[in-house]
């Protein structure tokens, strides 16, 4: 996932909502295609809890030759959040004023954090047009915020999430955060990650594994069979696999600040309610829902297309749940096209 990430700094500090400035932080992203003249061919990706600026790899199926978003055409972006891993700012940046990392001791961001910090970016690589910013779940929730808060948006697409991260949503990430500060490797936060893999992420992936999914995929997955020579049925396994696989991957201090990021997500915070504050969104809006989503139900994607004056909703058919808006690269690519294409005909 290194391949054609760029590191930079920001030129302006960073400051935070809870008034935390860092002078300067690293931010890494990457980039697909050529800024035209005017420099608003732009395509914004925001990536969800886990992911990264390598939008390529997780959205295999949207960006490329002759596909939906085409370097040929559009310049495409996608920056790692603050908080996160893989290259920006985040836990594992050292603090000024003590010389080592931040850890446990990383202040808390929010959505709106994450929307500021890649504004940083986007002014500084003196882009003023955005034809389409795009995200899936914790990325859904940047790209709303992005509809509110950047003139340079011109359209978005938003995807399985709703306006507000809801009690249900909050409670199986508190749950998550509770195994991951359970390990005793945990020690407050200041656990090594060299060390190994934390089996209190672990945990945690496995309870989000659970939620990302439905019972019918899991019974046709898995069914109640058995590992080959083992009394350890293969949901067993395969829960077990998917945790060990993104604590050797991704930190835990990590985790826990994009989590509790994600619950600060409310469109109508400090602000008017959302039907006001969305009524006033006048950019083309495609909200797009999974049917089988219990972590984000249908309701919720209803809800925006119904506060978003100029949104049309669509539902990808998927026994997938959650995941869902990572696996059907056909039905987005079906959904999504028709409403670049129109977006295209109205700009030109």
């Amino acid at each position: 996932m290194n391949e054609g990430i760029i590191k930079t700094h920001l030129k302006k500090d960073f400051i935070t909502e809870s008034g935390h400035r860092f002078e300067h932080p690293e931010v890494a992203y990457k980039t697909w295609g050529t800024l035209n003249e005017s420099r608003d061919n732009v395509i914004l990706i925001c990536h969800a809890l886990t992911g990264h600026a390598a939008a390529d790899e997780w959205f295999p199926g949207l960006i490329g030759e002759n596909k939906l978003y085409d370097p040929a055409k559009n310049f495409i972006i996608c920056i790692n959040v603050p908080g996160s891993c893989y290259g920006s700012l985040g836990p594992w940046t050292n603090d000024p004023k003590t010389g080592e990392s931040y850890r446990s001791s990383f202040p808390d961001i929010t959505i709106r954090d994450m929307v500021r910090f890649q504004q940083l970016l986007l002014d500084q690589l003196d882009i003023r047009g955005i034809e389409l910013v795009i995200g899936g779940s914790m990325g859904g929730m940047q790209a709303l915020e992005f509809t509110v808060m950047d003139r340079r948006i011109q359209s978005a697409c938003l995807i399985a999430m709703g306006a507000a991260h809801r009690p249900w949503a909050i409670g199986i990430s508190e749950a998550q955060r509770a195994a991951i500060k359970a390990d005793p490797k945990w020690n407050g936060g200041n656990y090594d990650f060299d060390d190994g893999p934390d089996q209190g992420i672990a945990a945690a992936r496995m309870m989000a594994m659970i939620t990302y999914r439905t019972p019918d995929n899991y019974d046709t997955k898995f069914g109640r069979r058995k590992q080959k020579g083992s009394d350890q049925y293969q949901v067993q396994s395969y829960l077990q696999y998917q945790g060990e696989k993104l604590a050797k991957r991704f930190d835990a201090n990590s985790y826990v600040i994009l989590s509790k990021a994600m619950d600060s997500h409310d469109i109508s915070r400090c602000r008017p309610s959302k039907e006001v504050l969305l009524n006033r969104v006048e950019i083309p809006v495609q909200v797009i829902g999974v049917d089988s989503d219990h972590l984000y139900p249908v309701s919720e994607q209803k809800e925006l297309a119904k506060l978003l004056p100029n949104s049309r909703l669509h539902l990808i058919e998927s026994p997938y749940g959650h995941d869902a808006f990572l696996i059907e690269f056909e039905q987005l690519h079906n959904i999504i096209k028709p409403f670049k294409d129109i977006q295209s005909i109205l700009t030109y």
